[in-house]
C-alpha cells in the first residue's frame, strides 16, 4: 500500500473535532510512505491541534488561514487545488461536511475543495446524534453521489459520553481508503469479487487444534487490490493475523467445512472467486466435546479429508465466472500446480513457493508464477504481496472469460 503515496501531494485537512489529534499520526504514516503532506487547519481544528506539530511532522507549512499576510504562492489555494493529487478531510466535522455539500466557501479549505478536481476522501467524526441527523445523513449521501469518498465514522464510546458512530476510524482504515481514492481504478466496477482467506483451524478437541501458518496477508491484498479496483469485495475468513480491510463484507470460516458452505452460498453472486485461503486438508470427523486429558501414551488422530473448495468451485461454477486458486508449495512448483490447475478446472492458479525465509507463510513478499490452461507459466520475480495482488488481477482481466465478466 505504501506505493500508492509514493510522491503524491496530499492535502490534510484537519477540521474541528477532539479527533484532531490523530491527524499527527495520521500525517506521519502518510509522509513515512512518501507523499507530500500539506496541513490545513480550520479555525476549528486550530482548537485542538496546534499548526506546529504538523508542521513537523510533514516538513510542510501547515495554511491556517485565507489571508495571510505572508502567504506562500506555492500554497495559495487555486495553485494547490491543481496541484494536488488527494485531499482528506480526517477528522471531518458535520460543518465541513455541510459547507462541501452546499457549495460554501467561507474558509481556505472549503474554498479550495470548491476548486479542486483531484479526488476526495472524507473521515467522519463527530457525536452521534450529530452523525445520525438526517441533514448530515443527507449531506454525505449527496457527496457520494458526486464522487466523493467516505471511510468510517467508527462505533464505539465518544468523548462526549455517547455510544454509537461518530468516532474517527482508525489510522490503517483511512489509509486503504485513500490508497483506494488515489487509483481511481474502475475495472471492476459493479463486480463481485468472492476470496477465502487465512487459515482452518480444525479442532482436536474443544481446546486443541490442527492448523498451519497461513497468516492472511496474501488474502488482505487480494482484498484491498479488488477495493480499488471498485468491486465490491466478500472475504471468507479463517482465522489470521491481519484482519481484511476496511469496506470488505467478512465472514468469518474457521473450518473447511463451514469456509466451504460460505463458499457455496455466496458463489452464484460471485463474478471472480479466488481460493488464497490455506484450506486443511484433514479434519477429525468427531472431535470430542470435552477436552482430552494428557497422559504418557502416544496419541493417535483418525483423519479425514476436507473438502477441496476450489475444486467445488471450478467443477460447479457458472461459465461467466472466473475461478483463480493458489497452490502453496515448497517443491517441484510447477509441476503440482500444473496438476492442480487440471484437476479443479480452474481459469488461472498462482503456485507460491511457500518455502524461502522471504516468501512462506507470514512473510511481506512471496514467489510466485501464473499459470493458466493455454499457455506458459509466467515466471515472477519476488514481489510485496501487495504488487503480486495487482499483477494477479492484471492477469486475471486478461483471461479469455473476463472479456464476458467484464461486459456482463
Amino acid at each position: 500500500m505504501a506505493r500508492d503515496f509514493k510522491d503524491k501531494v496530499i492535502v490534510l485537512g484537519v477540521t474541528g473535532s477532539v479527533a484532531a489529534y490523530k491527524a499527527c499520526e495520521l500525517a506521519s504514516r502518510l509522509v513515512e510512505a512518501g507523499a507530500e503532506v500539506i496541513p490545513v487547519l480550520t479555525s476549528g481544528g486550530r482548537e485542538f491541534v496546534g499548526a506546529a506539530s504538523l508542521e513537523g511532522i510533514t516538513g510542510q507549512r501547515a495554511i491556517t488561514d485565507m489571508f495571510e499576510p505572508a502567504q506562500n504562492p506555492e500554497i495559495e489555494h487555486i495553485a494547490l487545488a491543481r496541484r494536488a493529487d488527494l485531499f482528506l478531510i480526517a477528522p471531518a466535522s458535520a460543518n465541513v461536511i455541510a459547507k462541501s455539500a452546499h457549495g460554501l466557501a467561507d474558509d481556505w479549505l472549503s474554498t479550495t475543495l470548491l476548486a479542486t478536481r483531484a479526488p476526495v476522501l472524507y473521515a467522519p467524526a463527530m457525536n452521534t446524534k450529530m452523525y445520525q441527523h438526517p441533514a448530515t445523513q443527507d449531506n454525505i449521501a449527496l457527496l457520494k453521489r458526486r464522487g466523493c469518498h467516505f471511510v468510517g465514522p467508527g462505533s464505539g464510546a465518544l468523548a462526549c459520553g455517547e455510544f454509537g458512530p461518530g468516532r474517527l476510524i482508525d489510522t490503517p482504515a483511512i489509509l486503504e481508503a485513500a490508497s483506494i481514492a488515489l487509483r481511481n481504478d474502475h475495472s471492476l466496477e459493479g463486480k463481485h469479487v468472492l476470496l477465502t482467506s487465512g487459515a482452518n483451524h480444525e479442532p482436536i478437541d474443544p481446546v486443541r487444534f490442527i492448523g498451519n501458518r497461513s497468516s492472511g496477508k496474501m488474502g488482505y491484498a487480494i482484498a484491498l487490490e479488488a477495493l480499488k479496483r471498485g468491486a465490491q469485495v466478500t472475504v471468507i475468513t479463517g482465522p489470521c493475523d491481519v484482519a481484511p480491510p476496511f469496506g470488505v463484507t467478512i465472514i468469518q470460516a474457521d473450518t473447511a467445512v463451514t469456509m466451504l458452505d460460505a463458499v457455496t452460498d455466496l458463489l452464484p453472486s460471485a463474478d471472480i472467486f479466488v481460493a488464497a485461503a490455506a484450506v486443511a486438508d484433514y479434519r477429525i470427523e468427531n472431535p470430542p466435546t470435552k477436552k482430552q486429558k494428557r497422559d504418557d501414551q502416544p496419541l493417535r488422530l483418525e483423519l479425514t479429508p476436507n473438502p477441496d473448495i476450489a475444486a467445488h468451485v471450478g467443477l460447479t461454477r457458472a461459465a461467466h465466472q472466473i475461478a483463480v486458486g493458489f497452490a502453496a508449495e515448497t517443491h517441484d512448483f510447477l509441476e503440482h500446480a500444473q496438476r492442480k490447475l487440471q484437476e479443479k478446472q480452474l481459469d488461472l492458479i498462482v503456485a507460491n513457493d511457500v518455502s524461502g525465509a522471504d516468501s512462506g507463510f507470514g512473510t511481506e513478499t512471496s514467489r510466485a508464477w501464473f499459470l493458466t490452461p493455454d499457455e506458459e507459466a509466467e515466471v515472477l520475480p519476488l514481489l510485496a504481496k501487495s504488487e503480486l495482488a495487482e499483477r494477479l488481477f492484471t492477469r486475471i482481466l486478461a483471461l479469455p472469460r473476463a472479456a464476458a465478466v467484464c461486459d456482463g
